[in-house]
């Protein structure tokens, strides 16, 4: 749960390189120079972590250690073949809304007097808030966070390349336009770890 999580401050994060590497350590993760030297720079800069290798090489336990050692949630996107907007970032309770639907119509709600209003509001409450399934990518840019997750999005090339694109567009400026609802921005930005296992090239 993303609200049981203290409100941190960006003095929570690492000093120094050094400081990286020891606080890492102190959570059984044992990096190379270049690693703790990478991760603070992504730290410091706020840009995302991309990390390409072997399976087993450490590369999604990094995720796992930096939001224990900076006490943030971590949320994950699994990538595999076939990955879409509806399964990566967001899709709408269908389900719910036709039931939303057949109640408005057994009540008359829908009607208003003459059709139009009633239609209307019915139409503006469909797609609300809580009509919205959020998923991994919606969620860790979500300005309700009290403070920004660790977004792990996890084998990126086993994901389609034209959800690369998408996905550059979601992380260059951390906000979601959906049509029905408007756009979404995060307060601030999510800490992002990228991985691939190298099946395939990642687009430059």
């Amino acid at each position: 749960d993303l609200h049981s999580f203290p409100t941190r401050r960006s003095s929570d994060l690492p000093t120094s390189i050094d400081d990286t590497e020891q606080r890492l350590l102190a959570l059984d993760y044992v990096p190379e120079r270049a690693l703790a030297t990478t991760v603070f720079l992504a730290l410091r800069l706020q840009r995302p972590l991309f990390l390409e290798g072997e399976p087993g090489t450490g590369k999604t336990e990094i995720a796992k250690t930096l939001a224990a050692m900076l006490g943030r949630p971590l949320i994950r996107l699994q990538c595999h073949e076939g990955l879409d907007l509806a399964g990566a970032a967001y899709e709408w309770n269908y389900a719910r809304q036709m039931l939303e639907i057949r109640l408005a119509e057994a009540t008359h709600e829908a009607q208003d007097q003459g059709g139009s209003g009633g239609r209307a509001k019915l139409a503006q409450e469909l797609f609300s808030e809580r009509f919205l399934v959020k998923r991994a990518l919606l969620q860790a840019i979500d300005p309700a966070n009290p403070v920004p997750p660790v977004l792990l999005i996890d084998e990126l090339d086993r994901a389609d390349e034209p959800f690369e694109a998408f996905l550059l567009e979601v992380l260059s400026d951390f906000q979601i336009t959906i049509p029905e609802y408007g756009t979404v921005k995060a307060a601030a930005p999510p800490i992002v770890v990228l991985t691939s296992n190298r099946t395939r090239e990642i687009h430059d």
